[in-house]
């Protein structure tokens, strides 16, 4: 702190600024939300291991979604009787000794270290972010004692040229013809893709390939991030774990995807060819993951589908395939295919003739894509109810959507304020940013611990729509029992005879509201009348520079 009060008086040094968030969830998931529009790790400041241990959900987040943070810790003074400035002086100096602090996240980070000393202290920091920033990236943890922050060192300076992450790879060069010849030559070609969005790069060049071998579909098997548009017609939108497209492809594409299919659920056809392509392909975190690929290559999504576009572009033998059989007819039915998809989708959506019924998730998400901004982040956090979600948002620009990657729930609501913030740096400052929109069911919500996000959002002016999915309680949980036990005894009872129900209610919006202080706006949409009439208000408001939090009370639930 003494530090942190020093750096305002000092003149030509970058200081870095302090954004004070009242707890440890909501401040690594904003760091998280800032890296994922930037690109840049920010730092998360944490009270020794009980900090630590605050981070929670939100460094398994980090983690699972390969996105960098730097997290420092301090540690418990090693000296107890003077010997040294910043020896103990507190009696919880005792109580927060931990054998090895380090240990009780390492496990979720590309490198834990400790500085030992004030004299290679930048090394150490720059060592930790070449880690953060290098593929697989992901958060990085630091700890030091407070013998070591006290020490007195002479200033010196670090080359910064000398300490960049490691540069991308791409596939040999053997192999690029091998997979070009494998996509063209299949009857049913499917890509299937899950976080290679987060490189917004990576976007075009799957829609240059998709284009190059008309024919080839395009399958999102995660949701975190925008990897295809969802309007072009290869693509087939989001489909976590199963697609009916992956049971009758004969080639299967893999670009940075974790979960490709559940085998229970839906797998390929025992003589589907199937290759691999991921920063990460052997999951090194993962205890249990693997795929029947004949080949898999460690390369980035980025380089490997420029390697891939550029020889297809120099070989006569793939030159414009749309105008040839059997390319061109099935670059036609893609387009029917997707229209048709298109059309039903749209009547999910259509407005029901009683106003005064409870709006389902497709209508509302429906509206929210038609009254937002055209260039909205959407913040996602739905679990039961993301399929609908991403079927009305339909977005297609990279970047504009996120969701945590991982299955840390409560990420959304610091994520949803770290964006907004990133947006507003990027564009200059304050309120000059995009319209960022947090979509979030009622349970994850509270996870989301929102008596501090709000108060975060008001003291920084960091105006945000918030929508919460009101059906009273964890319906996810209902889910995973019923696929075990599919007529089992909880399959009988109530969500509140499983204890799983949220009913009574909390105030949802008064929460929020009463986090900011009141200079927040709070709704309750009961029915498609009330969500008609409120949304429009909701986002006036925060144009206007105030957060709004809307609960809608979907049908079927109330």
């Amino acid at each position: 702190m003494e530090a942190l009060a020093h750096g305002a008086y000092l003149e030509g040094v970058n200081f870095p600024r302090v954004i004070t968030c009242p707890h440890e969830m909501v401040a690594m998931s904003m760091a998280d939300g800032f890296a994922r529009v930037t690109g840049k790790p920010q730092c998360v400041l944490v009270h020794v291991d009980v900090g630590t241990q605050m981070l929670g959900c939100a460094m398994h987040n980090a983690s699972v979604a390969r996105c960098p943070v730097f997290v420092f810790a301090g540690l418990s003074p090693f000296t107890q009787e003077g010997e040294m400035r910043g020896s103990r002086t507190e009696y919880i100096h005792w109580l927060q000794d931990a054998p090895d602090q380090k240990q009780i996240v390492s496990q979720f980070c590309r490198y834990s270290g400790e500085f030992k000393t004030g004299k290679n202290i930048k090394q150490m920091l720059n060592r930790a972010l070449q880690f953060a920033t290098s593929d697989p990236k992901g958060p990085v943890y630091m700890v030091g004692a407070r013998e070591v922050m006290e020490e007195e060192i002479s200033s010196y300076s670090l080359d910064p040229s000398v300490w960049e992450s490691v540069a991308p790879t791409g596939l040999p060069p053997s192999e690029v013809e091998k997979i070009a010849e494998t996509l063209a030559g299949a009857s049913n070609p499917l890509i299937i893709t899950g976080y290679s969005g987060r490189n917004h790069a990576a976007v075009p060049e799957l829609v240059k390939l998709a284009e190059a071998i008309p024919g080839v579909q395009v399958v999102d098997a995660l949701g975190s991030d925008v990897c295809f548009p969802w309007s072009h017609r290869s693509s087939l939108g989001m489909g976590i774990g199963r697609h009916p497209k992956i049971e009758t492809a004969d080639v299967i594409l893999v670009i940075d995807c974790d979960v490709t299919w559940i085998p229970t659920q839906c797998k390929p056809k025992e003589d589907a060819k199937i290759l691999h392509i991921d920063v990460d392909p052997l999951k090194n975190n993962m205890p249990l993951h693997y795929i029947p690929a004949s080949r898999r290559y460690r390369a980035d999504a980025e380089t490997a589908l420029r390697q891939l576009n550029t020889f297809i572009a120099q070989s006569s033998k793939y030159l414009n395939l749309v105008a040839q059989e059997p390319y061109a007819s099935r670059w036609n039915a893609l387009a029917v295919e997707h229209k048709e998809r298109l059309d039903k989708l749209a009547e999910m959506a259509a407005a029901p003739q009683d106003k005064s019924v409870s709006p389902n998730v497709s209508y509302l998400c429906s509206q929210l894509r038609q009254t937002c901004p055209s260039d909205t982040i959407w913040c996602l956090e739905t679990v039961t109810n993301a399929p609908f979600v991403y079927q009305q948002l339909q977005v297609d620009e990279p970047g504009h959507l996120l969701n945590a990657g991982g299955g840390g729930l409560g990420w959304s609501g610091g994520a949803t304020i770290g964006v907004k913030l990133a947006s507003d740096y990027l564009a200059g400052g304050p309120g000059k940013g995009k319209f960022v929109t947090e979509i979030v069911g009622d349970g994850t919500y509270m996870f989301g611990v929102p008596g501090t996000v709000y108060w975060i959002a008001r003291r920084y002016e960091l105006p945000t729509l918030t929508v919460v999915l009101s059906n009273k309680g964890w319906n996810a949980p209902r889910n995973s029992l019923q696929l075990v036990h599919p007529t089992g005894y909880g399959s009988k009872v109530s969500n509140k005879e499983l204890n799983i129900s949220f009913d009574p209610t909390p105030d949802y919006s008064g929460i929020a509201k009463a986090a900011a202080g009141g200079k927040a706006w709070a709704g309750v949409a009961a029915t498609v009348e009330d969500l008609d009439r409120m949304l429009p208000e909701a986002i006036e408001q925060v144009k206007g520079g105030i957060s709004a939090i809307l609960e809608v009370r979907l049908a079927g639930s109330w």
